[in-house]
């Protein structure tokens, strides 16, 4: 079968793998029809990404089609369209035991510990697998991507009309974007990068956007009338900004990391306490999440076109994955197209 591997960082490469076996009794036989490409795949391609190791077959955006499937609790069936939950935790550990099998203590994730979806058929869990057959193919790749925002929003549990800052305008903090308005919060987004800025007012009619570069603070503190915002959602992964993000919390407000790099955060302490802020993490989704996110899906709540920037086929991506990695690049989410 079709399989893109990453080798080694800076190398993908095209080869020919066997079918995976599978436990028909546990697990079913998929077709990969789409994979979003990520912030993930990015870091793990220039050998920044936490918690993986190579060589690897990317890929945890997936789009799928079941093939092969034994007798099931879920009544799942050959043909049905799902989207696939990533993260294969253990059941036994605290978090597991305390419903948070997003944090797994032994977690091992699709596409980064474990080889992922860049193939054309991958042995699921049918725990998993997440049936959507109303939804198309792009919208079940992108079904992931949105649960990370739904269960950061959920996390920081902002309250209707609150002034919530995300910083960071890719895939991520879009997703984090999509629930906060859905909350009823008055977003800001603030990036480096003018044309997810401009995307950002164009596209997704946001009314206050910040360039990083310029002032942000003075900026943030214009639009929140010198109260800074209640919430604040950093999802750049990049140490520099998330210390920064300490100072545009208000008063009593949330400060949540939603991405993540190697290494520590520092913050001032007195600033910290002076505040009362509370600083929480959040890691990958609940199967909750998958779920709302499909309802919103097949309630019309969520429009995929602006996200979807480019397609690609399977022979393209080792050339096209180095331009999606640009710094100035202004495509939301990449699609690989198995097809």
């Amino acid at each position: 079968m079709k399989t893109i591997i990453l080798e080694q960082p800076g190398r993908l490469v095209l080869a020919d793998t066997p079918q995976p076996s599978f436990d028909p009794q546990k697990e079913a036989l998929v077709r990969v029809h789409r994979v979003g490409v990520c912030g993930t795949d990015l870091h793990a391609f220039h050998g920044r990404q936490p918690f993986f190791s190579y060589p690897r077959i990317l890929g945890h955006e997936l789009g799928v089609e079941i093939v092969e499937v034994g007798s099931n609790e879920q009544g799942l069936r050959p043909g049905d369209r799902c989207a696939v939950e990533p993260y294969l935790h253990c059941g036994r550990c605290i978090a597991c035991r305390r419903g948070a099998p997003n944090c797994c203590l032994n977690l091992k994730v699709m596409g980064v510990g474990i080889d992922g979806g860049m193939r054309e058929f991958i042995a699921v869990p049918l725990a998993k697998l997440h049936r959507a057959n109303g939804l198309s193919w792009e919208q079940l790749a992108l079904v992931e991507t949105l649960c990370i925002g739904a269960h950061a929003v959920y996390r920081a549990d902002p309250k209707p009309g609150e002034l919530a800052l995300v910083i960071g305008a890719g895939p991520i903090g879009l997703s984090v974007l999509e629930f906060v308005q859905l909350a009823g919060c008055t977003p800001i987004v603030m990036d480096t990068n003018p044309k997810r800025l401009a995307f950002c007012r164009e596209k997704l009619h946001i009314a206050h956007t910040i360039d990083a570069t310029q002032s942000p603070l003075e900026n943030l503190l214009e639009i929140s009338k010198g109260e800074l915002a209640t919430v604040v959602f950093d999802a750049t992964g990049n140490p520099s900004s998330m210390m920064q993000a300490f100072r545009y919390v208000a008063h009593s407000g949330k400060l949540v990391f939603v991405g993540l790099f190697q290494g520590d955060i520092t913050f001032n302490d007195p600033d910290f306490h002076r505040r009362e802020t509370t600083l929480l993490a959040t890691r990958n989704a609940r199967p909750e999440e998958f779920i709302r996110v499909i309802r919103l899906f097949e309630a019309g709540k969520i429009a995929i076109e602006p996200w979807v920037g480019e397609r690609a086929k399977f022979e393209e991506v080792p050339d096209r994955f180095l331009l999606w990695t640009a710094p100035d690049r202004a495509i939301i989410k990449p699609m690989i197209v198995f097809d």
